[in-house]
């Protein structure tokens, strides 16, 4: 290899492997490098046919890229002459010097003292980047690649690609969210809760646990009492935690949130009723008439977490807080992404009208409104049928993984006493009591299997039970359930 193939070899670095097309590979490295000055505009690039040579792609990548690059005015053909870099798409690039060194006597800010609050020190559950290359991925809330709807997701894309499409998304809507969504919604999605609303009183965010935060920083000063479960859902936790003055936390038994005294004086509760997080008990209707008396006795507002509302395939479904409240003292929040995809940040919210216009006004001072493209296509997923569509294909799949990981517990870890499932996509189990959930965590990930320890869900993290830890099934294919308990449970019989 003579060494200008070398030299363009190094410069656009192709790999057949990734997702990207050679030619988008192309074009992207050499938009970046004519960006960042790497290639000079008084020298041409080679021809198409040379530098398909180089780089080992046919001529049709390279002619591609060099003509996109040309009708977006980064490149100029001259005739007899070869492509080169158009000095007009480096215009207007403001000129910066080298920084110059650091002062002796420069003193830095000190953001962490700096910072009023401190998020990142609060306790979360941490799932490894790359959980995608374990063989057992017991991972909660990610994906399986294989139920994702692609074709019918470009369905969507393509008609909120269209020339009208695109200048009703485009424009800036303010504070308003895509009424055809709202509509979806209000036709199609909450009335399988037994929710019904009028327009003005449902409110578009970016996910569920954006809803969530919205409503936080709009009830909570540092007066208030907010009530969650325990074990809970360890972000709104530490939402909490930033933004009321007292997190209490509330006993949860087999059937969900307990309703006592201990909720006197609360400002808010926060519950999960379809499938506790992280327990997936479920709040029977019996107690969910109790949770609304005594939020009405003590003038609390409860807000209803639905976060798992279309993953419940064993039994009819329970009908929504929100169903049966008749004071509009319960808000309610969804999200559409748990079912779609977790990447698509899609929640709603549910709420008398005067709360949402007040919501409304606070999310416009943070982003305006969710981005009205997805929106769009969203409302395109619903009406086409793709939505239910969806969703009955993971009742199918969900309902078979569920009952191979129950069985497998069953055969492999019929000592470990678990809180009932009635669908969601995890298991919640409780090892030996002298059992750490952690070291499991660590010692599993050795042989390809990754759990998640139960500790972080706990109000207390010094009286936590360590021995705790939920296996989630959503993205582990069901052929893999049985073996991967399989050397759970001899893990856990190792370290107890």
């Amino acid at each position: 290899m003579d060494n200008e193939a070398v030299m363009w070899r190094q410069l656009f670095e192709l790999d057949a492997s990734r997702e990207l097309s050679l030619q988008r590979q192309l074009r992207e490295q050499l938009v970046s490098a004519i960006l960042e000055g790497r290639l000079s505009d008084e020298k041409p690039l080679p021809s198409s046919r040379v530098l398909a040579r180089h780089l080992d792609v046919s001529r049709n990548t390279v002619v591609i890229a060099y003509q996109q690059l040309i009708d977006e005015n980064f490149l100029i053909a001259r005739q007899r002459q070869g492509y080169f870099v158009n000095r007009d798409i480096l215009a207007g690039r403001a000129q910066v010097a080298p920084s110059p060194a650091a002062d002796a006597n420069c003193q830095k800010v000190d953001w962490a003292g700096r910072a009023a609050i401190q998020p990142a020190g609060l306790r979360n559950i941490v799932k490894p980047e790359n959980w995608r290359a374990f063989e057992f991925p017991f991972v909660y809330g990610q994906p399986d690649p294989s139920l994702i709807p692609v074709n019918d997701w470009r369905e969507c894309s393509r008609q909120a690609s269209s020339v009208a499409s695109i200048h009703n998304w485009a424009r800036d809507h303010v504070d308003h969210d895509h009424p055809a969504l709202i509509e979806q919604l209000r036709l199609r999605v909450l009335p399988r809760r037994g929710v019904f609303a009028n327009e003005d009183e449902v409110l578009i965010t970016l996910g569920a646990q954006n809803a969530l935060m919205l409503i936080s920083s709009l009830l909570h000063n540092s007066r208030s009492v907010v009530a969650m479960e325990n074990p809970g859902y360890t972000d709104v936790r530490n939402m909490f935690h930033l933004t009321a003055g007292e997190v209490r936390p509330i006993d949860v038994d087999a059937s969900g949130l307990v309703v006592d005294q201990r909720l006197d004086g609360c400002d808010s509760i926060y519950v999960t009723p379809s499938h506790q997080s992280p327990t997936t008990a479920t709040l029977p209707i019996e107690r969910r008439h109790a949770l609304l008396q005594k939020a009405r006795e003590i003038n609390a507002v409860v807000i209803e977490d639905d976060y798992e509302s279309e993953t419940n395939y064993l039994s009819d479904p329970m009908p929504a807080l929100k169903s049966l409240d008749q004071d509009g003292r319960v808000i309610y929040v969804g999200s559409l992404s748990k079912v779609v995809a977790p990447g698509l940040r899609v929640g709603y919210l549910v709420g008398p009208a005067e709360l949402i216009r007040e919501l409304r006004a606070l999310r416009r001072f943070v982003y305006r409104h969710p981005p009205t493209n997805n929106q769009q296509k969203l409302s395109h997923f619903l009406a086409l049928g793709h939505y239910d569509a969806l969703v009955t294909r993971l009742h199918k799949v969900y309902r078979e993984r569920w009952s191979v990981l129950g069985d497998a517990l069953n055969a492999h870890l019929p000592e470990a006493a678990r809180a009932p499932s009635f669908g969601g996509t995890a298991y919640w189990v409780s090892g030996p009591a002298n059992l750490d959930a952690r070291a499991l965590h660590q010692e599993a990930m050795k042989v390809g299997v990754l759990i998640e320890p139960g500790d972080a869900h706990y109000h207390d993290p010094e009286g936590a039970p360590r021995n705790t830890f939920r296996l989630g099934f959503s993205s582990i294919d069901a052929g893999k359930i049985a073996e991967g308990v399989s050397r759970v449970a001899k893990l856990v019989r190792q370290l107890s």
